[in-house]
């Protein structure tokens, strides 16, 4: 069984937005990824009229089955924060609009899905992004590659478990059993 998911690293300014097909054994392929950008001089009533829409075409397009989308943290620039906020806002109400069910996933949890280190810079991000999705070049710009971090976070969430055969498996995705698995031994204490 396949599932499309759309990943979403809300931004005002720019808003990067992957889509992957994720099957079996926790393969996962790209669809699509883009960056919606918006010039920081129009009105912000404009900037967030045309993210929605952008997005919004994009639900119709590609049917994902779930959206994924980079929780909301506190951070200094409080300006930085509300884009993203009135962002995510606009990304949720869309879901509800089209029945799509939608998951928050935080930057450590999505760095530690794809790198197998809640640490990584975002360098170290898009290159494994790359390599995950078989891709030559790492998407740009990084609000791209994010996209499809979050959305890889998200699918290998899902499938809720190990893979079969950890021979078809990445360092991060080995990285990644070994944490699920460690954090499912902790809880049985």
């Amino acid at each position: 069984m396949t599932t499309r998911v759309l990943g979403v690293d809300p931004g005002l300014t720019r808003c990067g937005v992957g889509v992957i097909l994720a099957g079996a054994s926790r393969k996962v392929s790209l669809v699509s990824v883009d960056t919606i950008r918006t010039d920081a001089s129009s009105e912000l009533v404009d900037r967030i009229g045309h993210i929605g829409e952008e997005i919004e075409k994009l639900i119709l397009n590609v049917k994902p089955s779930a959206i994924a989308i980079e929780r909301v943290f506190s951070q200094q620039n409080l300006r930085s924060v509300m884009g993203v906020a009135q962002i995510s806002g606009v990304v949720f109400m869309l879901a509800h609009k089209h029945a799509i069910p939608v998951f928050l996933h935080t930057p450590s949890e999505v760095k530690a899905a794809v790198t197998g280190s809640g640490r990584a810079n975002k360098q170290q991000v898009g290159q494994m992004v790359a390599k995950i999705l078989g891709l030559e070049e790492v998407p740009k710009p990084a609000d791209a590659a994010d996209s499809l971090a979050i959305a890889i976070c998200h699918a290998w969430k899902s499938v809720g478990g190990t893979v079969s055969s950890s021979s078809e498996m990445t360092s991060a995705q080995k990285a990644w059993q070994a944490a699920e698995q460690n954090a499912t031994a902790s809880k049985r204490r």
